[in-house]
């Protein structure tokens, strides 16, 4: 047996059947390739729900991930040039990228017949912020056999969402302000992306054309998606149209069999009447014959005394 094939298998599974599986696997395992194969697969972990959510999404839209660990390759390698403000300008991009990845695992889940709750699609959240920060977690992550959110990068800036959220939420609230003062912004925009030497502008643009490669590639299927759900939604409703025509057509014609069924017992109702009328007639018919019958044969019979 292929091993890694197996082990592939097991966490693309439900984790719910992980630990009945596993052990299967192990015993085929030992059968057909020794003890050390099994050793391999009774050595796994079973997967949370958000790994396993994860792991669908690697494996179900690998173009999708391959853009996201270009990102993240592209983050880290700007990391090492910029200080933290600088890469937090990228994190509401980041955000919009994660969220969309997060969103598009739980619809995966969903399909396989899993639905997961909100609280997961966050810890979704958390695990791909862990692989934009660590090239471990990117590599655990890629390998579509993650078992649970990798530890973040203490040294990698915002890479928990809420704080994301947060910061986001600062930005605009400042944004704001130096709209109103009048020439903040445009001030602070000079010592901003634009100010910083040609090789950190040049990681920040390879990180946000990762991240716009990303959202696109997630746009794009949504729409594709929106496109089906239109096209399905039109002929439901085309169905439901014919269904309505049918039935008000079944209805004029059950209307038309309760009329046929009501003259049809309007008939029954006078046939029973001239049935029972006609009995009576007969029966009297009948006992008038009767009685004609017994007179004539009384005539018939010569009483005594009469002449012979």
């Amino acid at each position: 047996m292929d091993v890694d094939e197996v082990i592939d298998a097991l966490y693309a599974a439900h984790p719910s059947g992980f630990t009945a599986a596993r052990a299967e696997a192990a015993t085929r395992a030992k059968k057909e390739d020794g003890p050390e194969a099994a050793r391999r697969i009774t050595a796994l972990r079973r997967p949370t729900l958000a790994a396993w959510a994860s792991n669908l999404l690697v494996r179900s839209q690998p173009e999708e991930a391959e853009q996201f660990l270009q990102l993240a390759q592209a983050l880290r390698s700007a990391h090492h040039a910029l200080d933290g403000e600088r890469l937090r300008a990228l994190s509401h991009q980041q955000h919009v990228v994660i969220g969309a990845l997060a969103r598009e695992a739980g619809r995966l889940a969903a399909e396989a017949g899993s639905p997961i709750s909100e609280p997961v699609v966050r810890e979704v959240e958390r695990i791909l912020y862990s692989v934009l920060a660590g090239p471990e977690a990117s590599a655990e992550w890629a390998s579509g056999r993650l078992v649970r959110t990798p530890e973040p990068e203490p040294e990698f800036p915002a890479v928990d969402p809420d704080a994301v959220r947060a910061a986001a939420g600062r930005r605009q609230d400042a944004d704001g302000a130096d709209a109103d003062a009048g020439g903040g912004a445009g001030a602070r925009a000079g010592t901003g992306v634009g100010a910083t030497p040609d090789a950190d502008r040049e990681g920040l643009l390879e990180a946000a054309r990762a991240a716009a490669e990303v959202a696109e590639r997630v746009a794009s299927a949504r729409e594709e998606e929106l496109r089906e759900a239109d096209e399905a939604r039109r002929r439901a409703v085309a169905s439901a149209a014919d269904a309505d025509a049918e039935a008000a057509r079944l209805g004029r014609e059950a209307e038309r069999a309760r009329d046929e069924r009501d003259r049809a017992y309007t008939a029954v109702t006078g046939a029973e009447a001239r049935h029972r009328e006609a009995g009576r007639a007969a029966k009297e018919a009948r006992d008038a014959a009767t009685a004609a019958q017994d007179r004539l044969r009384a005539l018939r019979t010569p009483r005594q005394g009469d002449p012979a």
